[in-house]
């Protein structure tokens, strides 16, 4: 994350935030940069949580349920299967 920046760029930075914030508030700033690091980290975590009670949830839900009954045909086509075809003449030779 901070590949790019040397030693000197940090202590640069450090003391520009001494100059803006005071001596004094700098222990307020981390206190507040720290438990925002904090909650977010325990954010991500319940996310996670959350996201693989979901999966396992999903994974039973498949296992009990009902295997997909066979789509029943067309009734129209069921019925014209079921009759039988008039008779047809005997052929004169």
């Amino acid at each position: 994350m901070f590949g790019s920046l040397g030693f000197t760029e940090l202590i640069l930075i450090l003391v520009i935030v001494m100059i803006i914030f005071g001596a004094g508030k700098l222990p307020q700033l981390g206190e507040g940069l720290g438990k925002a690091i904090k909650g977010f980290k325990k954010s991500v975590h319940e996310a996670d949580a959350i996201e693989a009670e979901a999966q396992a949830a999903a994974q039973q839900q498949q296992a009990t349920a009902p295997p997909p009954q066979a789509v029943s045909p067309d009734p129209a086509q069921t019925v014209a299967a079921n009759q039988t075809a008039p008779a047809q003449p005997a052929s004169r030779s």
